[in-house]
């Protein structure tokens, strides 16, 4: 893979034993999507994607009423954020990843809290 800020990315061929290696666009390496754009779109979407199914699997504690918010809260730091937001150093983040990011901790937050999407505030803005 060549990474480049070109639009188009250039052609390299790189042979092994007479054997022509193919160049690909994106590949994974230690669990993180590498992409010859140096976008972060798919990994992003990925690790959002990833830390929702585990919160789905420990969906029972993370819901449960009986158990205070605050211990609740500790359970996504260390549960959940960790498998978000793994690789995030070599991010690029833009606004508009920024929002889904912060649009993927509400959706942990109103699932916790049972508050369905379709609520409204009840505060009224003068």
């Amino acid at each position: 893979m060549v990474i480049s800020r070109k639009r188009e990315s250039p052609k390299c061929d790189i042979f092994i034993n007479e054997v022509k290696l193919k160049q690909t666009e994106k590949f994974k390496y230690l669990r993180t999507i590498i992409s010859n754009d140096r976008k972060t779109n798919r990994e992003i979407s990925a690790r959002t994607a990833q830390a929702k199914i585990n919160f789905q699997k420990m969906k029972t504690i993370l819901t449960n009423k009986h158990i205070s918010i605050e211990t609740r809260k500790r359970a996504l730091q260390c549960y959940i954020e960790p498998v978000l937001m793994y690789g995030c150093e070599a991010w690029a983040i833009s606004k508009q990843i920024q929002n889904k990011l912060e649009a993927t901790e509400m959706w942990f937050l109103r699932r916790m809290l049972r508050i369905p999407w379709t609520a409204k505030s009840l505060g009224t803005v003068s």
